[in-house]
């Protein structure tokens, strides 16, 4: 989403390569770009005008070591000074309370319901609580049917009270009911508007007032630019929320919300989301987010992904079959597998440093791996077990029965077998990887 921005400022720096040192003209001129940049993001003008300022102040007299040129200071400065404005550090979600209750708040479309479903199975999987969903908007004709269905996904519970029109009664009586079946969290999703109006605010408020949330959290589309920080101070003047999630991040947005709503509402931002899968909620990490923003990657967060996948049992097994040459296409398939449940491709690829904008005109489709599997399914269990036994024939049926051509199935038995050779040169590695994951987040 920042591929525009991180453009510009990487321009900005540039302005200050081959300087000697930093100067207050260099630093003018560099200045003058980065905030245009920021503008240009949908960053608010207060706020880019502040952080600009702050930058300079922190960059003019700095003494440039002999190993790091000026463009590379400027760089480290821009760098910190983001993190600090996107709020700094990590800020976790408060689940205090018998039970615990977090109340949803934003707009119509903001995507409320499906963040509720996706905070759900965050809290049940990486928390290990157990959690109750509740259907407040009474108002939309599928929000209910949706919840239900995004519950069942996730496997929490939905508490719904049919033909209700009193959603502060549905509230008080589902932390009821939570309490009665020893359920320590309850998510209470709640009723948008297109727009901010007088009834939504007071009906969130009696809520609030109701159930006494341990944390309010206020959700808004990233995509609403200004509109979103705008309206994010109407609901904290009113609520007083905790924490902001910004949704539809893989959407068409400059990213300017990310880096204004701190600003200016002098809430964390604690959630980004993307995508409709129920695993596509991240915690937000100011410090990570300013390394993408600036094309340095995300390896931390990468490392994490697919550390969550990692099984200790199943590396132990695979790492005896590549020793003794056995990896098959059965193995193949279950690696496809775990990289698909990473999450998105262009977003993994833009957490490596460089890779990112490498690719940034490259369009990555999720579907890249279907072709693979239909190849990989229209094979005999003897074919996957031992790829050896592939011949002229074999390839040929393969290729009618997955609806490709032969040399489509050669191009990825090649793969394969690379892929293999490669593999079992770095048979072990994944352990490696497992332990350097708990050093980089320590």
């Amino acid at each position: 989403m920042f591929e525009n921005l991180t453009d510009k400022l990487e321009r900005s720096f540039k302005i200050l390569k081959g300087e000697g040192r930093i100067t207050e003209i260099n630093v003018a001129e560099s200045l003058k770009e980065i905030r245009r940049a920021l503008i240009d993001a949908d960053v608010n003008y207060k706020v880019a005008k502040t952080f600009t300022d702050e930058v300079k102040a922190k960059a003019l007299g700095q003494n440039v070591l002999t190993a790091v040129k000026p463009g590379q200071m400027m760089t480290k400065i821009v760098r910190d000074e983001l993190a600090e404005l996107m709020g700094g550090t990590m800020s976790d979600i408060h689940l205090e309370g018998s039970p615990a209750v977090v109340l949803i708040a934003g707009l119509q479309g903001s995507g409320k319901t499906t963040f509720s479903g996706k905070l759900a199975n965050l809290i049940k999987s990486k928390k290990g609580r157990q959690v109750l969903l509740v259907a407040g908007d009474v108002y939309r004709p599928a929000a209910i049917d949706q919840l239900k269905i995004l519950g069942d996904q996730v496997g929490v519970e939905v508490y719904t009270e049919e033909g209700s029109k009193n959603p502060v009664q549905i509230a008080e009586n589902a932390v009821k009911y939570a309490r009665a079946n020893h359920i320590n969290t309850v998510i209470v999703d709640t009723a948008g508007r297109l727009a901010v109006d007088e009834q939504m605010m007071q009906e969130i408020a009696a809520i609030k007032k109701a159930v006494s949330p341990s944390e309010i959290l206020f959700v808004v589309d990233a995509m609403t630019g200004q509109d979103a920080v705008n309206t994010a101070r109407e609901f904290n003047d009113r609520l007083d929320f905790d924490g902001v999630v910004l949704t539809k991040l893989d959407g068409d947005t400059r990213g300017g919300a990310a880096i204004s709503i701190r600003a200016v509402v002098n809430k964390p931002l604690k959630f980004i989301s993307s995508g409709e899968k129920m695993d596509a909620l991240q915690v937000f990490h100011p410090e990570r987010m300013a390394d993408r923003i600036l094309g340095m990657g995300d390896i931390v967060s990468l490392v994490e992904r697919a550390q969550e996948q990692y099984d200790e049992e199943e590396a132990r097994r695979l790492k005896k079959k590549l020793v003794k040459d056995q990896f098959n296409f059965n193995d193949f398939l279950t690696q496809i597998t775990q990289i698909k449940k990473m999450g998105n491709l262009k977003d993994l690829a833009s957490m490596i440093p460089g890779v990112g904008k490498a690719l940034k005109n490259v369009e990555i489709n999720d579907d890249v791996f279907k072709q693979t599997e239909a190849i990989i399914h229209s094979m005999t269990p003897k074919e996957r077990e031992n790829p050896a036994l592939i011949n002229g024939s074999r390839k040929q049926r393969i290729a009618a029965g997955s609806g490709t051509t032969v040399q489509e199935v050669n191009r990825l038995l090649k793969q394969f077998d690379d892929t293999r050779k490669m593999m079992k040169t770095v048979a072990g590695g994944m352990p490696q990887m497992a332990k350097m994951a708990g050093r980089m987040k320590r």
